[in-house]
């Protein structure tokens, strides 16, 4: 557990927020490690949040949790490059490869990938450094068993201008998913609130409006119709929100889990072997000393291929 305690500097500009400060000033943790490490905050022994503007002269007490001295190994896995340049990497992520090592996938992961290829950029090439040493700097995540486009830094001032875009949602990003069943609306906008479930701790579900209670997070899904195929379809989805399985949950709430999903989908009889079907096709982000935006693009895989070929010759 990390901590600090000190008086705020009497010279701070006026009207700054605390996690700036934090940030800014202190340098004691980046934006993004603020929220990933659950950092608190108390101003003269009294919680506050971390968009509270400071004044200066208050006494300020922090906490946060520090991050796991998990050691990573660099491994040379191939990797499908959309693009790269000295600031950031955007890779096709293979289905079935999880993104950070956890218990049970310690290697094989996109993480340790990354890890590899940074060494080897810098000729500084070995394995074995503490996480706590590593940036291999991925900005946001996929499922494992979800394809496609993920964007990491290979520097913490990318990595923060590319979290700083997903946190103000300026990042545009379209997945395609294969679904039972054929919505009735053919386009619209799934606008709900998204829990952690009580039975089941491993998934998420759609929150009861009236009692949703403080750990529900807002869960934004542009879904339309690209086709239909006899009980199937395939769709095109443009989260406005980033929570976890949100595209999973919104479809089964709908009442069109994604044909091949574990843990939110239905048995099917014809298609009982099939892997996730979701992919993340398009990303539209702007990059660290680029002007505009960046389009990045990645074909439908050879699940997807396969699948509506053979819907179009039944």
């Amino acid at each position: 557990m990390g901590s600090y305690k000190s008086r705020l500097d009497l010279s701070i500009s006026p009207g700054i927020r605390l996690d700036l400060y934090i940030a800014n000033n202190l340098k004691l943790l980046t934006r993004s490690q603020i929220k990933a490490r659950d950092l608190k905050a108390f101003i003269d022994g009294a919680e506050v949040k971390l968009s509270r503007i400071i004044k200066g002269g208050e006494l300020l007490e922090l906490s946060w949790n520090e991050e796991e001295n998990v050691f990573l190994k660099a491994e040379d896995i191939p990797l499908d490059i959309v693009y790269e340049d000295d600031r950031v990497i955007v890779v096709n992520k293979a289905q079935g490869m999880v993104v950070h090592p956890a218990a049970g996938n310690w290697s094989g992961t996109l993480a340790n990938a990354l890890y590899y290829r940074k060494l080897k950029k810098s000729d500084a090439l070995e394995t074995g450094k503490s996480a706590l040493e590593l940036r291999t700097g991925i900005v946001h995540r996929l499922d494992k068993d979800t394809s496609g486009l993920i964007i990491a830094a290979w520097d913490d001032k990318a990595h923060n201008y590319l979290s700083e875009q997903f946190k103000a949602r300026r990042v545009s990003k379209t997945y395609a998913a294969i679904v039972h069943g054929v919505p009735k609306k053919h386009a619209g906008i799934i606008d709900n609130y998204i829990k952690r479930s009580y039975k089941n701790r491993k998934i998420f579900t759609v929150a009861n409006e009236e009692n949703r209670g403080k750990k529900s997070r807002r869960s934004i899904t542009h879904y339309k119709l690209v086709r239909s195929y006899g009980n199937y379809s395939l769709l095109c989805l443009r989260p406005k929100t980033g929570r976890t399985h949100q595209l999973r949950v919104h479809l089964k709430h709908m009442g069109f889990p994604i044909l091949g999903d574990p843990l939110y989908g239905r048995k099917d009889k014809m298609y009982s072997n099939l892997p996730l079907m979701l992919h993340s096709k398009n990303l539209k982000i702007r990059l660290p000393d680029h002007n505009k935006y960046s389009y990045f693009k990645s074909p439908l895989p050879l699940r997807f291929k396969e699948f509506l070929l053979k819907q179009k010759n039944t």
